[in-house]
């Protein structure tokens, strides 16, 4: 984990039934351990199931349901992949907003896998660097991103990750990216 030291950072993470565990779980765990407060956002209120590829799935908490979640109160969001999950989040207008509102400033959004197809509803990929599962690719490219076949990519405040396989180095990325906006914010992203 090096220096990465995210005491103070609230990040919100994103899910919704069906979401891919591995990349909920190993991002969360890293993330809490570099010291950040993840929390995690839905839009079931008590708890949210994900999938594994071996065919366990495990219930988690809801910490903030989405109908009551406000972008202003987070340094950063997570966007874990998922099949299920992504469709159900793209169905949601109200989760559409909530990815959009961190697209207007540059707080650090990471998106995992099929994730990165929320941006393209949330109108925050045109002209942007990035990559995803491989079986996205026609579609972002035609939404006006650049798409690459890379474990992950940066581009300016936005960290994406080809898939599960790929989830430490999308970890040390985005904690990086965390750290240097805080960083660059003072001693803390999060004011209230």
């Amino acid at each position: 984990m090096g220096n990465v030291d995210l005491t103070g950072v609230k990040i919100a993470i994103l899910v919704a039934n069906g979401f891919h565990q591995n990349e909920f779980v190993a991002p969360r765990n890293f993330l809490n351990r570099a010291g950040a407060t993840t929390i995690v956002v839905s839009p079931e209120n008590q708890n949210v199931r994900g999938f594994s590829t071996n065919g366990h799935s495990d219930a988690f908490s809801v910490d903030t349901p989405l109908k009551s979640a406000d972008e202003t109160g987070f340094d950063a969001l997570l966007l874990p992949g998922g099949r299920l999950n992504v469709e159900e989040l793209m169905e949601n207008h109200r989760a559409i907003a909530f990815i959009r509102s961190f697209g207007k400033g540059t707080k650090p959004i990471a998106a995992i896998s099929h994730a990165p197809i929320l941006l393209v509803k949330a109108d925050l990929i045109a002209s942007r660097k990035l990559t995803s599962e491989p079986s996205l690719q026609n579609d972002l490219k035609q939404a006006g991103a650049d798409w690459a076949n890379a474990d992950v990519v940066v581009d300016e405040n936005l960290v994406t990750c080809r898939g599960a396989d790929d989830i430490e180095a999308f970890d040390r990325a985005f904690a990086k990216l965390c750290s240097l906006q805080k960083c660059a914010s003072g001693s803390s992203l999060h004011t209230d």
